[in-house]
């Protein structure tokens, strides 16, 4: 190799060796230009986008609950100071209101027999259950002067829930006297109960019970006692039966 040769030879390379350095320098530069900054890196990767989207998913059940919550409680306070509905009867249901109950009354002695036994009977017409409390408030005679037929038991303080179409029960005794002779007594053509709502005090209105077929007036005196209202028959009239 010649002087000539070697000097354009080490040309070649230096110039070789500065074109790849710049190449170097340029895709370094780029890859640099390419990549975000230290803060933007966490919020654009994949995991960063699977948080973001998880973050409003659970924000809105979470306000969605506690907007149901709010709801129920403001549904709570708008029926009193209790929370309860129906005049404090203790349940979630209303009291019975007169106008949706249909009264009817049989008689439960034998024919020939003086007639003193009878159920009463209320059909929830309603599209929702109600409540009964305690016993019905029964006067035999005309009137709201009239006296009020004692109950038979110490009524039960625990209501009587009346599902929509279904039936409660009352037990009625009406005479006791069992001397013959002429002498006449009080003479009821039906009979009048009126509710007692959950707080303890009358409703207004009251239920009207006529006599069963067959029977224009019926004998009552003080021995005459209510049985206040049940579930099924043989509840409202066992105890009546007896006397």
């Amino acid at each position: 190799m010649n002087a000539r040769t070697a000097g354009v030879g080490s040309v070649r390379q230096a110039l070789r060796s500065t074109l790849l350095g710049a190449g170097v320098v340029a895709a370094l530069l780029a890859a640099t230009a390419c990549q975000p900054s230290g803060g933007d890196d966490k919020g654009a990767g994949p995991s960063g986008s699977a948080s973001a989207g998880k973050g409003p998913s659970k924000s809105t059940a979470s306000s969605s609950d506690s907007g149901t919550g709010s709801g129920s409680s403001a549904g709570d306070d708008s029926t009193g100071d209790s929370g309860e509905t129906g005049g404090g009867n203790g349940t979630d249901h209303q009291d019975c209101a007169v106008t949706d109950l249909r009264p009817t009354v049989e008689l439960q002695d034998a024919a020939g027999e003086t007639p003193r036994h009878f159920l009463l009977t209320v059909t929830n017409g309603s599209a929702s259950p109600c409540v009964l409390n305690e016993a019905p408030l029964v006067r035999l005679g005309t009137g709201d002067d009239a006296s009020i037929v004692e109950t038979l038991e110490e009524p039960d303080t625990e209501p009587l829930v009346v599902e929509a179409g279904g039936k409660a029960y009352a037990g009625l005794y009406v005479f006791g006297n069992d001397e013959g002779g002429e002498a006449e007594y009080d003479q009821s053509a039906r009979f009048n109960a009126t509710l007692v709502a959950g707080e303890g005090t009358e409703l207004s209105g009251k239920l009207a019970f006529d006599l069963p077929d067959g029977l224009h007036t019926v004998s009552y005196d003080d021995a005459a006692r209510v049985n206040g209202w049940a579930g099924t028959e043989g509840l409202a009239m066992r105890p009546i039966n007896q006397l």
